[in-house]
């Protein structure tokens, strides 16, 4: 009901708006063009003030509404972003205000009048260097803590970070864990199979393509489930596509990087909270932290969405400890550690014996 009295309190004001403006033509015929014009400028000036008035309040209500629905910042990285835009808004913030204020209020004080002539203000070397220099320099700062910032980024991260290569495709997103040699495998993308091969890992040699199997791809793991990472404990992003530039948007932690195709892109950041931890924060229990691609990437992108799961350091070791080597997934028939079924003997089965019963036999063994 609150949006409709809005909407026809808007709509009365143009109304009344544009009453005075048509009554302000009627008044130029019976006073004069000269007269009209002084008329109209006492009007403008009016609602210039008015205008004023309304927008301060405006920026001011859209402030508060506005306010706590920026999610909370979840990484000690994303806290210096966070410093920056908060500098950026109070700079820019004052300086909208100022010149705002001036540029109204002067539209209304200083409109035609008989009593007062016009001073011609051509040239002023000292205002010209002022409004030059002073907002050169408060800009050249604020690029270069951005600068600072994004090299921190960027560059090379902890030594005692947990690195995860995320790979874009169309559309979703594909996470590699490197295994216990804590070595990434090689990868060709001619050895792609979506179902056993995703990533293209090199598992065997291929003399046509001028291949060795690398001996480090056999113990990656590959999921395509969800991201685990730690609190604590600062995790660089190896960032990859297979096909078209994706872009890992991480808005929980404030980071994002283009994924292009054969230019491996990196970052790094620290988790400040759990995901339990933050579903309690926001009060919400379906929480999670998203991955969402921020560059267009064909007609399926609104639904390139990945899911973060933020743990502590034990209970990703229980996860990792749970996870198989994707050369295994890929042939279970070579995984160590799959238990082989005996063959059964078919001359010592009873003729009422059926496969089933066989099958329940061996189980039970």
């Amino acid at each position: 009901m609150s949006i409709f009295f809005t909407i026809a309190v808007v709509l009365l004001v143009f109304v009344v708006i544009f009453q005075i403006a048509k009554a302000s033509e009627y008044v130029s015929i019976l006073k004069g063009e000269e007269k009209a014009g002084k008329q109209a400028n006492k009007i403008n000036g009016f609602l210039m003030i008015v205008f004023l008035v309304l927008g301060l309040i405006g920026v001011y209500y859209c402030n508060e509404l506005m306010k706590g629905r920026i999610p909370l910042s979840s990484s000690l990285e994303g806290d210096k972003v966070d410093q920056m835009l908060y500098l950026t808004i109070a700079i820019t913030g004052v300086v909208f205000l100022i010149t705002h204020i001036l540029l109204f209020w002067f539209a209304y004080k200083y409109q035609e009048n008989d009593d007062r002539k016009a001073y011609f203000f051509p040239h002023n070397n000292k205002l010209e260097v002022l409004w030059t220099v002073v907002p050169a320099i408060v800009l050249s700062i604020l690029v270069v803590i951005g600068l600072r910032n994004w090299f921190i980024f960027t560059g090379d991260a902890p030594k005692e970070s947990l690195v995860v290569e995320i790979t874009g495709k169309q559309f979703g997103w594909i996470y590699r864990y490197p295994g216990k040699d804590n070595t990434f495998g090689k990868k060709y993308f001619r050895n792609i199979d979506p179902a056993t091969n995703s990533l293209g890992l090199i598992w065997a040699d291929n003399k046509e393509m001028n291949q060795t199997a690398d001996p480090a791809s056999f113990d990656d793991i590959v999921n395509e489930q969800a991201m685990y990472i730690v609190k604590g404990r600062p995790v660089k992003l190896v960032i990859n596509s297979r096909d078209v530039i994706h872009d890992v948007g991480l808005p929980h932690f404030r980071m994002k990087m283009d994924a292009v195709p054969g230019i491996p892109t990196t970052l790094w950041f620290t988790p400040k909270y759990t995901t339990k931890e933050m579903q309690e924060i926001t009060q919400n229990g379906n929480f999670e932290y998203e991955i969402a691609c921020d560059q267009i990437c064909g007609n399926g992108h609104y639904s390139m969405k990945g899911i973060i799961k933020v743990v502590t350091q034990q209970e990703y070791d229980v996860w990792a400890v749970t996870q198989k080597p994707y050369y295994f997934s890929a042939f279970p028939d070579k995984d160590p550690s799959a238990k082989p079924i005996a063959p059964v003997d078919s001359t010592k089965q009873t003729a009422g014996t059926t496969a089933s019963d066989a099958v329940k036999s061996i189980a039970r063994k």
